[in-house]
């Protein structure tokens, strides 16, 4: 009996080592894919995987002099600091919101976009529609908050002059923390409702164009169509962008946030992204901004667990 399992793991091992050769040979065959991958790889382990060393001074009174590994160690007193501040439910509720906002309104602009390109049978029109809606995509954020600033301007913009024409008063609008949630969705929706759409593009033009035909003969008419045939096409790929949007839904952008954020909007605009900056960077309180960071990474990721496995339990379409 003892011969008998001698020989069957002998036999076994030797199986892994053909098989560890076979893949040796299978990367040196192909080193070329693997050399076109290595710049990716190596972007990832040292500007997103590297950095999670550093994730420790949250958990630590960090101190220049002593270093990363020299600061003691006070475990979880900066969170409890986070927990008990009077910012925490103002950010929470304007972080939320704004992400909620953003993902209700911005979330199905892109699906009826593609929809209705997908529906204009003119080529040189569609292509002409194509451009223009994802031509914004390009334009920096600074660009766009300055032309945001010039268009909403309450004594030389276009819009208060559009108003005062009709009869009303000139609005402050980056002055009024009422307008901040609105300026900052729609602008985003402007700005990437056509890019978003490309990806919907190429799911519906995968699908059969014989069953448009044999609806057309049923009788169906383009709403019917688009309804019954396009829309559950694209399905599976909304429910996946929608579980990633879940997953990013703390990380509220820094960058427009922070430059259409003025005193007078800062009650609605102050988001946990801007708050980090100014406490870590600003106020250089490194141990506690990345311990709030830290919570931010965490509440998303249990969002998307949790999101991923509604969608598995109640679709077909999940991340894994």
């Amino acid at each position: 009996m003892k011969n008998a399992n001698a020989i069957r793991t002998s036999k076994g091992g030797l199986q892994i080592t053909v098989i560890g050769k076979k893949k040796a040979l299978k990367v040196i065959q192909n080193y070329q894919l693997y050399l076109l991958f290595l710049p990716t790889f190596l972007f990832f382990i040292i500007f997103h995987y590297g950095p999670m060393y550093g994730l420790q001074i949250a958990f630590k009174d960090f101190n220049f002099a002593k270093g990363i590994t020299g600061s003691p160690w006070i475990g979880f007193d900066h969170f409890e600091r986070f927990f008990r501040s009077r910012q925490f439910w103002t950010l929470i509720k304007n972080t939320l919101g704004l992400s909620l906002y953003n993902l209700l309104v911005g979330f199905p602009v892109p699906i009826i976009l593609a929809l209705s390109l997908n529906q204009i049978t003119r080529n040189r029109f569609r292509r002409f529609a194509q451009t223009i809606t994802y031509a914004p995509h390009f334009i920096s954020t600074v660009v766009l908050v300055g032309m945001m600033s010039v268009f909403l301007s309450p004594s030389t913009g276009l819009i208060n002059h559009l108003i005062t024409f009709l009869g009303g008063d000139p609005i402050y609008f980056f002055g009024e923390a009422g307008w901040f949630q609105t300026l900052h969705v729609f602008s985003g929706v402007w700005q990437h409702a056509g890019w978003g759409a490309i990806i919907y593009l190429a799911v519906l033009a995968g699908v059969d164009p014989g069953l448009h035909e044999a609806a057309i003969v049923d009788g169906a008419n383009k709403f019917q169509r688009i309804r019954h045939i396009d829309f559950p096409s694209i399905i599976p790929t909304a429910v996946i962008l929608l579980i990633l949007n879940f997953g990013t839904l703390l990380t509220v952008g820094f960058e427009k946030t922070f430059l259409i954020q003025t005193p007078l909007n800062i009650a609605s605009s102050e988001v946990i992204a801007t708050y980090v900056y100014k406490t870590g960077l600003l106020g250089s309180q490194f141990s506690y901004s990345a311990a709030i960071g830290l919570f931010d990474s965490v509440i998303n990721l249990i969002l998307l667990i949790a999101v991923n496995r509604l969608a598995r339990k109640f679709t077909e379409s999940s991340l894994w």
